[in-house]
């Protein structure tokens, strides 16, 4: 894990703790504050020490994230739902609930928010084909609508509000990759906790778009408008190769092969 030479806040706010992400960030966070305040709408471990802080609280429920955000210096935003759903399903964590935090950032004056965006939201996009962080955006499912609204939100609150965000595309987040799709895509947590601390600490990011992959041999991905964040992945997937190979080839139409998001461009529709 990377270390920081510069001052702790006082209190960062971590949406989704209790998710698989929340729950790694949960210690690697501890160097970056004094105090980390910890939500969910799920059940969350408790305070292990007086530097933790666990509050319930559904991103839908404006109020409740205003009370939530009250208090905080930064905001890492992994809350909501994480995988494909129904629109509705989507609508309250992921659409209402991005809302909720910059509103309730706004009104507590917080200038920096980690928002954790998506590959899906670029999902449409072949894999043979290179983007970067301006590249027109092509989501591939509902949750790669609501990453993709969130990082609209995103881009207005800082040119209305001056409230600076970095949103990273995470790739595939893992102790390691799990397909051929993911060894392009894969995010090992060193790396993410590196981007995380160059995100909190970086000055003048305006609305940052990153792609959250670490150094991959195949990389879909060009991070040339992010390298004021200083972000320098230290991982690979190459040395996972060997296991990867040794799986089953997929079909050559498999949306897993074809799409930078994978499976998710042929998920639902939902309810018919």
């Amino acid at each position: 894990m990377t270390t920081t030479s510069q001052a702790p806040f006082n209190r960062l706010l971590l949406t989704g703790a209790a998710g698989g992400l929340g729950k790694v960030l949960r210690e690697r966070l501890r160097p970056y504050a004094k105090v980390i305040r910890l939500s969910d709408i799920a059940d969350i471990a408790p305070a292990i020490d007086d530097r933790e802080e666990v509050v319930t609280c559904d991103l839908a429920d404006k109020q409740a994230v205003h009370h939530l955000v009250e208090g905080v210096d930064a905001i890492l935003h992994f809350g909501g739902v994480s995988t494909e759903h129904s629109f509705e399903d989507i609508l309250g964590a992921n659409i209402c609930g991005v809302f909720h935090i910059y509103e309730a950032a706004r009104r507590h004056g917080v200038k920096r928010v980690i928002f954790a965006s998506s590959n899906h939201v670029i999902g449409f996009y072949k894999q043979d084909e290179v983007i970067d962080g301006r590249s027109p955006r092509r989501p591939d499912s509902y949750y790669g609508l609501s990453k993709s609204y969130g990082e609209d939100m995103a881009s207005f609150y800082f040119d209305r509000y001056g409230i600076e965000t970095v949103s990273i595309r995470i790739g595939s987040s893992f102790p390691e990759p799990l397909n051929r799709r993911m060894m392009s895509t894969w995010l090992s947590f060193g790396d993410l906790t590196q981007l995380i601390e160059r995100s909190l600490y970086a000055p003048n990011v305006g609305h940052t778009v990153v792609y959250g992959a670490s150094d991959n041999k195949n990389l879909w991905w060009d991070n040339r408008y992010a390298t004021a964040l200083g972000y320098a992945p230290q991982d690979t997937s190459e040395v996972f190769r060997a296991k990867i190979d040794a799986q089953p080839m997929p079909a050559a139409d498999d949306p897993a092969m074809v799409y930078q998001g994978g499976a998710f461009v042929a998920s639902g529709p939902f309810g018919d």
